[in-house]
């Protein structure tokens, strides 16, 4: 018996097939079109790519595997999350989607703010209003595009579209929901008073249900699509940051995340909604039912280091994976990058700042500095934008107990060592490093009955790999950069800020 687990992400659609002992079989990607950026900060992709990569990366992995679509037992669905697609009443792409590091919506999400008061969105859905959530986007359409809006029926959110074209039915998780800012996080249904205040009806959003619930079967044309069975089920699944969380083993108060993929994530498990007063967190439904967890987020982690590899090159090409070469250079570079320092924020920024506006910088430069100590310093910097978390964290007495990697900063030996020594805490990874897609089929495994929950689930499957002590010299140095790091922000907002 064997489960399938789907991540629509930002680049590319992975699929992964995982055995009843969580032993993952077999693996594919596909790669989407890069995402277009047809004004500053607007960033959108075709959600019919996304269904195109879903078809290949399927039978990719069948191919790979030599396993039969008969046996898959069960499917389960992550994604990218925040995106919002817009269909008409024949459940159509109205156009394409604007997905989570689109930031056109701040005007949207400051008059969000002032009609229905900073104080009780946070009290209704844990969270403030963003320009990466969903919702803002949505008004940001029916102010600027009418047109569309008039034809405008349903929403869905990247992985959810997966789900329609698969089985014909729109329905949503609510740690994707979540990310939404249409939920009522604390009690796990949609909020009718952002609804009113929005001025949205309830109609327009997908059926909402716990991650492990089986929503929908492969309907015939799904099964031709993709080569898997008619009838097989699809559970509701999870956000991408919810089902990497559940992948990694990240269930229970004091185990934590650290993420680096597109994105940068820290992601810590709560048994209760915590909030912080000030917004700076995500309080999201976890995938477990009666579970929550807050997040930070860095807008342009592993984006920092393929805006570098793309605009200046990743050095001569030996056969190595461009980002191992990276890695390999900035080894060239001590601790503290020779002083140059980089603010990551190439696509705003959400944690700690929440400012869409913010702009990316390299300080410290004179001449004597060279590439590697341009790449150590990328590198550096994501994990202080990473470590801004854990301060919150302190602040709002969040347990942490062991931090695990995950994403392309996990699979970089420097990168887990510059993680170690910013966090100040020995880092692991894990053996099945199949990011979100293996958490989604883990959620599966529990839909079909495979495992009783997702904590059974992650004690019998999941298990660290290699353990990163901190490097007490490295670490203290790290500590002094981050405290000169933290002075760029305030210095940077001067400049850009309009």
């Amino acid at each position: 018996m064997n489960v399938l687990g789907i991540d629509i992400g930002t680049g590319g659609t992975r699929a992964v097939i995982v055995d009843s002992s969580g032993k993952v079989v077999a693996s594919a990607v596909h790669e989407h079109q890069p995402f277009a950026s047809p004004r500053h900060a607007w960033a959108e992709q075709d959600p019919h790519d996304w269904w195109d990569a879903c078809q290949a990366a399927i039978r990719k992995v069948f191919k790979l595997s030599q396993v039969s679509p008969s046996s898959i037992s069960c499917v389960g669905l992550t994604g990218q999350m925040h995106g919002a697609v817009l269909l008409d009443q024949s459940d159509e792409v109205l156009r394409p989607a604007i997905i989570w590091c689109d930031q056109r919506s701040a005007e949207e999400a400051q008059e969000l703010t002032e009609r229905a008061g900073a104080g009780n969105l946070i009290q209704w859905t844990c969270n403030p209003a963003l320009t990466n959530f969903t919702v803002t986007k949505l008004l940001w359409v029916r102010k600027h595009e009418p047109d569309i809006w008039k034809r405008f029926r349903s929403l869905l959110l990247p992985k959810d579209y997966i789900r329609m074209r698969l089985t014909g039915e729109r329905a949503i998780d609510v740690a994707d929901a979540s990310g939404t800012l249409l939920l009522d996080v604390k009690n796990r249904r949609w909020s009718r008073e952002v609804l009113n205040v929005a001025e949205l009806p309830e109609s327009c959003l997908p059926r909402l249900f716990e991650s492990q619930k089986i929503v929908g079967r492969v309907h015939a044309i799904g099964a031709t699509a993709t080569g898997l069975l008619a009838g097989t089920p699809v559970v509701a699944g999870a956000g991408d940051q919810a089902a990497g969380a559940i992948g990694m083993g990240i269930a229970t108060p004091g185990a934590v995340s650290a993420t680096i993929g597109t994105s940068g994530v820290v992601f810590a498990a709560t048994d209760r909604p915590a909030l912080d007063p000030k917004g700076r967190l995500h309080t999201f439904c976890h995938a477990i039912p009666g579970r929550w967890h807050v997040m930070g987020v860095t807008q342009a982690a592993g984006l920092s280091l393929r805006w570098f590899r793309d605009t200046f090159g990743a050095g001569i090409d030996d056969g190595r994976d461009p980002y191992e070469r990276l890695s390999e250079e900035a080894s060239n570079s001590p601790a503290g990058a020779r002083g140059v320092l980089w603010a990551p924020y190439l696509m705003g920024e959400r944690t700690p700042h929440c400012d869409p506006d913010a702009r990316a910088a390299l300080v410290g430069l004179d001449a004597s500095h060279r590439r590697p100590d341009i790449v150590r310093a990328i590198m550096e910097g994501v994990a202080f934008s990473l470590r801004d978390t854990f301060t919150i964290f302190e602040e709002m007495k969040v347990q942490v107990n062991n931090i695990r990697l995950s994403g392309g900063g996990a699979r970089s030996p420097l990168w887990r060592q510059i993680q170690a020594d910013v966090f100040g805490h020995p880092v692991a990874s894990v053996k099945a490093d199949e990011g979100a897609a293996y958490g989604a089929a883990l959620i599966a495994g529990v839909g079909i009955g495979i495992w009783k929950d997702l904590d059974s689930a992650c004690n019998s499957v999941v298990q660290e790999d290699r353990v990163v002590s901190p490097i007490a010299k490295d670490c203290e140095e790290m500590q002094r950069r981050y405290a000169v790091y933290r002075k760029i922000y305030p210095s940077l907002a001067q400049v850009t800020r309009k």
